[in-house]
């Protein structure tokens, strides 16, 4: 009896201990948030004189000029039109900008929690004609991972930069701060273009294997990790929310194809059938092991690179190509080939572009799905490779070190023909 009541007594003891230490207050060393108001950020917006590169990230292409995102702080303007030597023409200061796409004159960009509307048309005076506030998910920018991070406060507005300084702050028991990526995943749509005839102007741009915005008919796709965000674009320069709903976990990256959407995610690639723009409906998952992946179509085909380490889980790091069903239900795949750190991906016909990390660019002759690492077109090395647009003979590549631009028009003479380098203080 005594040992039942010395055991009450000591159960007693810890649950009381544990009730008291709930809350408590700690010092340390952190990530200390540096916040912009939310006035400020609806007010940041605007078009200034051109800048280097400094930490760029995905890019955009329509009607002869290129756009450069500026990770986090806005969009390069490129003037393409002699591909042998583009002319940054520009830069749109917009806070928390990860991704972009183009209808028409209207580009739009994600700034933080908003979704902006800029009118083009005048590419030498980019404005803000609209803006859909607090429709994207609170995010926070990269920060120094040797540290822990303070609380945040959203109501103090969004999270610019972080400084390293000592806290103190009110914590719960066996609570520590987690760093929220969210939207902005490493990431860095491949929306399916809509070109007139030659010379002429397209309703849409064209995006990158690595992003999450995508244009289809009057509407507008953005994907964080777990949802998808819908907007009407029919009256470009007026988007609207219409609404979102939840394709998953670890989403990363959307190419839309054949009325369909194809979101690559850390642990396969799900499909999405989009006839009814508005209302999204699942069709089928192909699974893999962990990984990061980004997904191209063509041709009845999905080339999807799966790249691991870091947050992206496995050290798996290969090419698969998958054959598609009809209905994109039974999906076969029917080869996989080594890599070793692939990023993004492009395809035209049946040539295949490969970023693979620092092992460079990698150009293959796609035609036998079963034997591609037997038919590589062209290596480039020395050069830190994220994503590509292969559009028309020219290849648009953005890597560490810059704006990269071939042609390859010739499959047996790829040549670059230009390079606008990344700013690095000395």
């Amino acid at each position: 009896m005594r040992t039942i009541k010395n055991i009450f007594l000591l159960l007693f003891i810890a649950l009381t201990f544990s009730a008291c230490m709930d809350e408590y207050t700690e010092e340390f060393t952190a990530n200390s948030p540096v916040y912009l108001s939310y006035e400020d950020l609806r007010a940041a917006v605007k078009s200034v004189d051109s800048r280097e590169l400094v930490n760029p990230g995905k890019i955009y292409f329509k009607d002869g000029y290129l756009f450069i995102v500026e990770e986090f702080e806005g969009v390069h303007i490129i003037d393409n039109q002699n591909p042998a030597d583009p002319q940054n023409v520009g830069f749109i200061e917009i806070p928390g900008n990860v991704d972009i796409a183009i209808k028409e004159d209207i580009l739009y960009a994600d700034s933080y929690i908003d979704l902006v509307a800029i009118d083009i048309s005048d590419i030498n005076n980019p404005a803000e004609v609209d803006r859909v506030e607090d429709v994207l998910p609170y995010t926070l920018p990269p920060a120094n991972d040797e540290y822990r991070f303070a609380e945040v406060d959203e109501e103090k507005g969004v999270v610019t930069a972080w400084e390293i300084k000592k806290v103190r702050q009110e914590m719960e028991y066996h609570y520590y701060p987690i760093y929220r990526w969210g939207y902005a995943e490493d990431a860095l749509s491949n929306a399916a273009p809509k070109l007139s005839s030659a010379g002429g102007q397209s309703t849409f741009g064209v995006g990158g294997s690595m992003a999450r915005f995508g244009l289809y008919d009057d509407y507008l796709y953005a994907v964080d990790e777990a949802n998808l965000h819908v907007f009407d674009v029919k009256v470009p320069g007026n988007p609207s929310e219409i609404g979102q709903q939840n394709v998953g976990w670890n989403v990363e990256t959307m190419f839309i194809y054949d009325n369909h959407m194809f979101l690559g995610t850390r642990s396969g690639m799900r499909v999405f059938n989009i006839e009814v723009p508005t209302y999204p409906v699942y069709v089928s998952d192909f699974w893999h092991v962990t990984s990061c992946d980004p997904v191209v179509i063509a041709d009845g085909y999905a080339y999807v690179t799966l790249r691991g380490g870091t947050t992206c889980g496995s050290t798996v790091n290969r090419l698969d190509v998958i054959q598609l069903a009809d209905d994109y239900v039974d999906n076969d795949l029917i080869a996989s080939y080594p890599l070793h750190g692939p990023y993004g991906l492009g395809i035209d016909g049946d040539v295949l572009f490969v970023c693979d990390g620092d092992a460079g660019l990698k150009v293959y002759d796609a035609e036998d799905k079963t034997a591609i690492d037997d038919h590589m077109i062209s290596h480039f090395t020395n050069i830190n490779t994220y994503d590509v647009i292969p559009l028309g003979g020219y290849l648009f590549m953005i890597g560490d070190d810059g704006f990269y631009q071939y042609d390859y028009s010739d499959l047996q003479n790829i040549t670059q023909v230009s390079h606008i380098p990344v700013y690095r203080e000395d």
